[in-house]
């Protein structure tokens, strides 16, 4: 039913009126809540619409156009890894992957075709996820009309109830979960089994990772999956949630035509997930491994705490949020600031599910520094719990949150599915009520006088366990120095360090708002495809604008520098390596930690990056900070800080960068394939340790300067703005600069770029997991000038993904994802690479090569059925027909307009390209460039299994 007045309300109301003695107690007795904005008094949102069918199955439905023509579907089962039991730990995840292997009316095999044909690409558009305490199917749809959404709804309706679980489909997908299993082992998995078996000994999460267990996994039988899905696959027991442009009454009545049928059945006990001892003090763990970066983690548990969703708890939370949010803000200071103790630390406390609370304080630290980073974070946080906050601290989080919540009431109507979704299923997990923007705003408003340094400081010293015998726990390479003596010694240290009160210095203002006379427009014209407002100012500086309102308040804005990659040679291969890190040495009047206050409670984005061709930066703003947003760029261009912190901060990650080359298979052959593909060609192959420990800001300076300060500049304003006022704001700031260069420069001598001559196949060893190998194929290609041409790879690699899903994953079951790309290069003249990658078992690497290799004959010998190709195909254009309807399509096409128009001719052209390919075509282009002898073929194996093979 529709919940236009909840069951307790309506109830409330029965009680009220005059009713004979005898028919009191069952006027007085109130249904059970179904959902928690019933028990609240936080105002739920009225645009969603609640419901709940006979059976137990509970609904969110909210009609939304944003992206329009578009929805999603989720489905959320109230049960994960936890409610398994000790002979069943994984059986859920792997119930999860039956879902997609057959039910009585979808064969199996052909759920995922079906939904390929409708244009939704797998992983992509359907997908699931299993968690501790919910198992999640999600269908993202492309088109709005009802046929689909019917199927959609249907093939729900089949997964919750309707799934054939057939033995011999156990069997076929048992390859696939146990080659998941193997994919997500590695260091961080063992990290984290680490840590949970410190902080909760004996606790169920531990024992229920939903990955599962090797043994259950290996011999699990259909009766157990099913045993498992009857228990938990209730509709007592499961949510669905439908956000999109739909009109509300046809979904709902989609939804009782589908699942009115579904048989009740109760829900499920909730399971435990401790027992955990929160009264554990004064324990120490170290866990190494040669993979892990340093860290060291200080922490005490405290009784959990149950805190329903009502006015008074979220004004308790927010007060703690701000008051955490403070300490954060002053160890981000430390980390920014010369000689910083630590790359990174944070402080706060949260749930453990809801056996325990955790206050934490996490450092990360360069190799063999974790002392002193104990010592400086210790104190900080020592000193913040025992003095508190200063007003500009406060100002400065009152000034973020207040600005997050206008822009959140001023964009509200254009907000995207997923906002609308992730409420709906926060509702359903946690109980969280979703409430307007313009209620969050007030209630703000009212709270805000409240938000007193007193009283944000009182909130987190309330909130957070003390850590007085706190828990230790240190990852790294190597044992601290000391061990875990060392390591309590260093917190014992930290907190009798000398602390005192802080000092509030007072705002700062902005030192840049006048770049000289605005400059003056002298070409404005309006490109005929997309509708693109073209200016160039005097100074040469050119402004793409494009007025759209899919985003309501909101402008996206592109910068582009002349530069770029192309300036690196053989000679100085890493002259632009340290440009993304040229933030961090901040402006020449404030350092990146002032820039941060500065900018307080505006929507203003500060980095820099070097793509192949220029020096980019790209945000998103709004009307009110769109000057402000120009004013940085135009700083970051004319007066670059460029102080020392910077280059620490970058060197403190290099030792980490090269430990973990090796780690794993993928970044072994990320380190190595750049140098084999290239013939050594030092721009594309990985340099040095001691390279990169000699770059600097001086260096960096002397590459990049001139640039910044003459090369060609093209901005793109895209969104919600006045065209007249954006043209104003653009003049005041990179418009009233010197005279810039009229063009890029094309560096045609240093876009060169050869694909080895050396073919056929290259062994590269990993000290990974022992299970572990990758096996990735490299074929050359062509650059993008063919507009079919790109296209037509495109679209076999599309094919190819599809082949490999059925032939390596569903046929074998060897491997989880296998994938494949073509790389046409836009930069480089003639190159392009086509790439075929498998993670499969060690042991399995000759059975996946004897599948590629016979899908690569396949794909010469004859054109593929038509309908792989509709498969690949649709997904694709659906992708297309939805590539304008945010902010990020308009983005990517203006952003370089002007330098590079034909982007704009191929975006309008390619509906028509793309529906013209034939099989033949597919064919042909497979002949062209997919010759079996003409690949690099990488072969990733442990390290351990080259070594037995050597011996051998």
């Amino acid at each position: 039913m529709m919940l236009a007045l909840s069951p307790l309300a309506f109830t409330t109301a029965l009680v009220a009126q005059d009713a004979p003695a005898a028919e009191a107690p069952a006027a007085t007795r109130a249904p059970a809540p179904v959902w928690a904005f019933e028990t609240s008094d936080v105002p739920v949102d009225p645009g969603y619409t609640f419901g709940q069918l006979p059976n137990g199955m509970r609904y969110v439905i909210r009609q939304n156009a944003t992206p329009a023509g578009t929805a999603l579907v989720r489905m959320r089962i109230d049960s994960g890894a936890l409610d398994e039991t000790d002979s069943e730990r994984g059986l859920s995840h792997y119930l999860e992957h039956m879902a997609f292997n057959g039910s009585k009316g979808i064969p199996e095999g052909e759920m995922v075709k079906l939904l390929e044909r409708e244009g939704l690409a797998f992983g992509a558009d359907t997908n699931a996820s299993t968690g501790f305490e919910a198992i999640t199917y999600m269908l993202n749809l492309p088109r709005n009309d009802e046929a689909l959404l019917g199927t959609a709804l249907m093939l729900m309706r089949e997964t919750a109830s309707e799934l054939t679980i057939s033995e011999d489909a156990v069997a076929r997908e048992r390859g696939v979960i146990l080659a998941e299993r193997r994919d997500r082992a590695g260091f961080q998995l063992r990290n984290y089994e680490d840590n949970a078996a410190f902080l909760a000994p004996g606790a169920r999460y531990t024992e229920r990772l939903p990955i599962g267990t090797a043994e259950v996994l290996e011999n699990a039988t259909a009766a157990q999956i099913r045993a498992l899905y009857e228990r938990t696959y209730r509709p007592a027991n499961t949510v669905l949630v439908v956000v999109g442009d739909f009109p509300v009454e046809v979904v709902e009545a989609a939804i009782r035509e589908r699942f009115a049928s579904w048989a009740p059945a109760p829900a499920p006990a909730e399971p435990e997930a401790g027992p955990i001892d929160v009264t554990a003090k004064g324990l120490t763990d170290i866990h190494i491994d040669p993979a892990l970066p340093e860290s060291v983690t200080i922490s005490r548990l405290a009784p959990w705490r149950d805190d329903p969703d009502t006015i008074a708890n979220r004004r308790a939370a927010a007060l703690r949020s701000l008051g955490y949010a403070i300490i954060n803000r002053r160890l981000a200071r430390l980390a920014r600031g010369a000689d910083a103790p630590f790359r990174s630390a944070g402080f706060g406390t949260a749930d453990i599910f809801e056996d325990a609370r955790i206050t934490s304080l996490s450092i990360n630290s360069a190799d063999g520094e974790w002392n002193k980073g104990v010592l400086a974070a210790v104190r900080e946080v020592n000193q913040a719990l025992t003095f508190g906050f200063t007003q500009v601290e406060v100002d400065e989080q009152l000034a973020n949150r207040r600005t997050a919540l206008e822009n959140a009431v001023k964009s509200a109507d254009t907000r995207g599915n997923n906002v609308f979704v992730g409420a709906a299923l926060a509702l359903a997990g946690n109980e969280r009520v979703p409430v307007t923007p313009e209620w969050q705003l007030a209630e703000f408003e009212r709270l805000a006088p409240e938000m007193t340094p007193q009283a944000l400081w009182e909130a987190v010293r309330e909130d957070a366990a003390p850590l007085a015998e706190p828990l230790i726990r240190f990852t790294g390479r190597t044992s601290p120095e000391g061990g875990e003596v060392a390591l309590r010694s260093a917190f014992g240290e930290g907190m009798a360090l000398a602390i005192t009160a802080p000092v509030d210095n007072g705002p700062l203002a902005f030192a840049y708002t006048d770049f000289g006379t605005p400059g003056t427009v002298v070409s404005d014209t309006v490109e005929p495809l997309l509708d693109l407002r073209q200016i160039r100012f005097d100074n040469g500086v050119r402004l793409t604008i494009r007025k759209t309102d899919v985003r309501k308040d909101r402008i996206g804005v592109t910068l582009a520098v002349d530069g770029g990659d192309l300036m690196n040679t053989r000679e100085a291969p890493l002259a632009t390596y340290l440009t993304a890190a040229l933030p961090s040495g901040g402006l020449g009047k404030h350092s990146q930690d002032e820039i941060t206050s500065v900018l307080a409670g505006r929507s203003v984005g500060f980095d820099l990056n070097s793509s192949t061709d220029a020096f980019t930066t790209s945000v998103i703003t709004t009307p009110r900070d769109l000057t402000l947003q120009l004013q940085v760029m135009a700083a970051t261009l004319t007066d670059p800080g460029y102080r020392a912190e910077g280059v620490e901060r970058f060197r403190k990650n290099i030792d980490n960068f090269f430990n973990t080359l090796d780690s794993t298979p993928g970044r072994a052959l990320a380190a190595a394939s750049g140098g084999i593909l290239s013939d050594n060609d030092p721009r594309f192959t990985l340099q040095p340790r001691e390279a990169f420990f000699a770059l600097d800001y001086e260096q960096l300076r002397s590459a990049i300067g001139d640039r910044l300060a003459n090369g060609a500049i093209e901005v793109a304003l895209v969104g919600d703005l006045d065209e007249e006022a954006a043209i104003a704001a653009v003049a005041s700031t990179l418009g009233a600069l010197p005279k810039r260069e009229a063009a890029f420069n094309p560096r045609s001598d240093n876009r060169d770029r050869s694909f080895t001559t050396t073919r056929g196949e290259r062994v590269l060893t990993h000290t990974g997991e022992p299970d572990q190998a990758l096996l990735q194929w490299h074929w050359p290609t062509t650059d993008d000038s063919d507009h079919g041409e790109t296209l037509r790879l495109d679209l076999l690699s599309r094919i190819v993904r599809l082949e490999l899903t059925d032939r390596l994953r569903e046929e074998l079951g060897q491997a989880y994802s296998p994938s494949a790309g073509s790389q046409p290069s836009h930069y480089y003249p003639g190159y392009g690479v086509f790439i075929i990658s498998a993670s499969v078992a060690a042991d399995q690497r000759a059975a996946t090569q004897a599948a590629v290799d016979a899908l690569i004959a396949d794909l010469r010998a004859s054109p593929l059925d038509a309908d792989v190709i509709e498969r690949a195909r649709k997904p694709y254009l659906e992708d297309y027909n939805n590539a304008l309807k945010d902010l990020g399509g308009w983005i990517r096409l203006a952003s370089r307009a002007q330098s590079e128009p034909e982007r704009l001719e191929r975006f309008k052209a390619t509906p028509a390209v793309m529906a013209a390919i034939t099989p033949e075509d597919i064919h042909q282009t497979a002949l062209k460039y997919l010759d079996p002898a003409g690949a690099v073929a990488f072969t990733v194996i442990p390290e351990a299994a080259a070594t037995a093979a050597t011996a051998d």
